[in-house]
């Protein structure tokens, strides 16, 4: 197995605080990541319209929006993709240039979504052409968080890591949050039948102006310290970054897409699919179910930057089995409250968001495990790939399940991926009890 801990910041940077520039690029690159994961996230608060909308009225309603998940689910397929071109070149050519191309290659699609036509005007072309759509997207959100992670990593100064880890994975959460509070203003203010009409259209719509808002915004950010002096020192890549990987750094690969596993089921289970298995499993109904997930959302906010916090006082491996723990409990109560009808539904909804937080620790960990020289490639590989097997099966999983197996089903999935995160850290305290991860710069 190859060595898993690099240290990451370089002996100038000790015990620097987080300084202006600091917090300049953090606030940057957070808010450019959350208008690009708002794109990418919104399609799934509008599952059900879309399945009434993009395939025949004959369908049976559970098979449509089956298949809107299967498209859904096509974004992650394809994030492999754009995720091991992007890193080659961020890799071998900087950070920054693939950091800004991925939020562009993001805000076109989210518009043409927003202005296709449905299949009672086109037939099957129309599906077709959301699951093109759909594709892109994948590939824009393949470079977008691997980049985004390794660029705030590789800007912190030393022992801040991991809350700047988790600035940006927050920053990318809110992109969440701005979702479901969209979907939630559309499902309050407009009548089915207007969702159904043209309703549905505008968070597509929305989305596409934010995307090129955050392509100007990171215009504004600079080359990483950690690329720029590799650049200098002459000491980039001379093999594939992605050979590299799998030939010296398998050990990493597997742990990182052992933790990318518990990170996709906690937020799509509990945050993205939750308000529509919550409709439909549970009769809750659409306005408290989209109130309840706004509130999730704005938990998992905080809950990223206190386990950004947590990791750089106690270390990764401590924050990940106390985060994945409190995670396990929080699901099922939340289940077991929907489960006796709700009564508790919004406030237990908003504590289960800030312990799914606990996927703050994730890129710390991830960034840790690999060399500076190939870090995107690894990072890119290991969460892409992962993503794609677990995040393309559990939403079609997840919906069969709920459908078949009962209500509590989406729980156990959830108690079974955080169990995998538990043995990771556990791993982690054996192999490095005392240390902090670190980069390498």
């Amino acid at each position: 197995m190859s060595q898993v801990f690099t240290p990451v910041s370089s002996p100038a940077a000790v015990g620097r605080t987080l300084g202006g520039s600091d917090i300049k690029t953090l606030v940057l690159a957070s808010l450019g990541g959350a208008l690009e994961f708002y794109d990418f996230v919104v399609f799934v608060f509008f599952a059900l319209p879309l399945s009434k909308l993009f395939f025949p009225h004959d369908t049976a309603p559970w098979l449509a929006q089956l298949q809107v998940y299967g498209i859904f689910a096509a974004g992650y397929l394809a994030r492999p993709l754009g995720g091991i071109v992007m890193a080659h070149f961020g890799d071998r050519q900087g950070r920054k240039r693939m950091f800004t191309l991925s939020v562009f290659l993001m805000a076109l699609p989210t518009l043409a979504i927003g202005l296709l036509p449905v299949y009672a005007s086109v037939g099957v072309l129309a599906p077709l052409l959301l699951l093109l759509m759909r594709v892109v997207q994948g590939i824009a959100i393949g470079g977008e968080v691997p980049g985004a992670w390794v660029f705030v990593a590789e800007h912190a100064p030393t022992g801040r890591v991991g809350f700047a880890c988790a600035c940006l994975t927050s920053g990318l959460t809110v992109g969440i949050l701005i979702g479901s509070l969209t979907a939630a203003w559309v499902n309050h203010h407009l009548s089915p039948d207007d969702v159904l009409g043209w309703g549905w259209r505008l968070p597509f719509l929305l989305g596409g102006v934010f995307g090129f808002v955050a392509v100007w915004l990171r215009r504004w950010l600079s080359e990483t310290p950690v690329f720029a002096a590799l650049r200098e020192r002459k000491a980039l890549s001379r093999e594939l970054p992605l050979r590299m990987v799998l030939t010296a750094h398998r050990g990493a690969v597997l742990m990182s897409m052992a933790v990318t596993w518990v990170l996709t089921a906690a937020i799509l289970v509990l945050i993205l699919m939750l308000p529509s298995l919550a409709q439909k499993s549970f009769g809750i109904a659409a306005d408290k179910a989209f109130l309840g997930n706004s509130l999730a959302a704005l938990g998992l906010c905080i809950g990223c930057l206190a386990y950004g916090w947590l990791v750089d006082r106690i270390g990764a491996a401590r924050a990940l089995l106390v985060g994945s723990l409190a995670l396990v409990a929080g699901t099922y109560a939340l289940f077991a409250d929907l489960g006796a009808g709700g009564t508790h539904f919004l406030w237990l909804y908003a504590l289960t968001g800030f312990l799914v937080g606990a996927v703050g620790v994730i890129p710390t960990v991830m960034v840790s495990a690999f060399p500076a020289p190939i870090r995107y490639s690894g990072i890119s590989f290991a969460y892409n790939v992962a993503y794609a097997v677990f995040g393309a099966s559990t939403a079609t999983l997840i919906g069969y399940l709920a459908e078949r197996a009962g209500p509590m089903a989406p729980a156990h999935y959830v108690a079974m991926t955080a169990a995998v995160s538990v043995v990771v850290a556990l791993w982690l305290m054996r192999v490095r009890p005392s240390a902090d991860l670190e980069l390498a710069r």
